[in-house]
C-alpha cells in the first residue's frame, strides 16, 4: 500500500510539473500568456492590438455582416454578470425596460424553447446573451482576411 501510495505521488508531481512548465515559459516572455493556436508565442506588437480587442466602442451599432448575424453589442460588457440566478442585461433590453432605457429589447425568438414553444420568460438556451452577442470593437485583425460583406447584408 504504501508503494503504491509513493508511485501516485510521484506521478501527480510529474503530471503537475508537465502541465505547468508550459505555461510559465508562455508567460516569461512580453506576449502576457497570449499565444497562437499552433503555440507561438504573440509578440509585443501583436499584443498592442489584442488589447484593444477587449475594449469595446460605445457608439452606434456597427452594421452586420451576414444576415442571421447576431447584433453586436455597442457597449462595455466588463462588469455585466450574467448568472443562473441573474443576467444584468435584461435591466435595460427586457421588454419591459428597453424603452425607457432606450436600448434594444430582446428579440421574441429568445422566448421560444428548442421545440419552438412559447415560454414567458428567456429561453435557457438564449439566457447567456454573450455567448452570441459580442461586443463590437474597432481593432485591426489579428491576420489578413478578404471576407466581404454579401450584397444582400449590405
Amino acid at each position: 500500500m504504501k508503494i503504491h501510495l509513493l508511485t501516485a505521488a510521484a506521478l501527480a508531481t510529474a503530471l503537475a510539473t508537465s502541465l505547468l512548465l508550459p505555461c510559465a515559459s508562455v508567460a516569461a516572455d512580453d506576449s502576457g500568456g497570449l499565444a497562437t493556436l499552433r503555440g507561438k508565442p504573440l509578440s509585443a506588437t501583436d499584443t498592442a492590438t489584442t488589447d484593444a480587442l477587449r475594449k469595446a466602442i460605445e457608439t452606434d451599432p456597427f452594421d452586420r455582416d451576414f444576415t442571421q448575424q447576431p447584433p453586436l453589442v455597442s457597449h462595455a460588457v466588463d462588469e455585466y454578470p450574467v448568472t443562473r440566478a441573474f443576467n444584468k442585461c435584461m435591466d435595460c433590453h427586457s421588454w419591459e425596460n428597453a424603452r425607457k432605457e432606450k436600448a434594444t429589447k430582446v428579440s421574441s425568438t429568445h422566448f421560444k424553447d428548442a421545440d419552438g414553444k412559447e415560454l414567458s420568460t428567456l429561453a435557457a438556451r438564449r439566457y447567456f446573451c454573450l455567448q452570441c452577442h459580442v461586443p463590437q470593437t474597432g481593432a485591426k485583425p489579428l491576420i489578413a482576411n478578404t471576407y466581404q460583406r454579401p450584397a444582400t447584408a449590405r
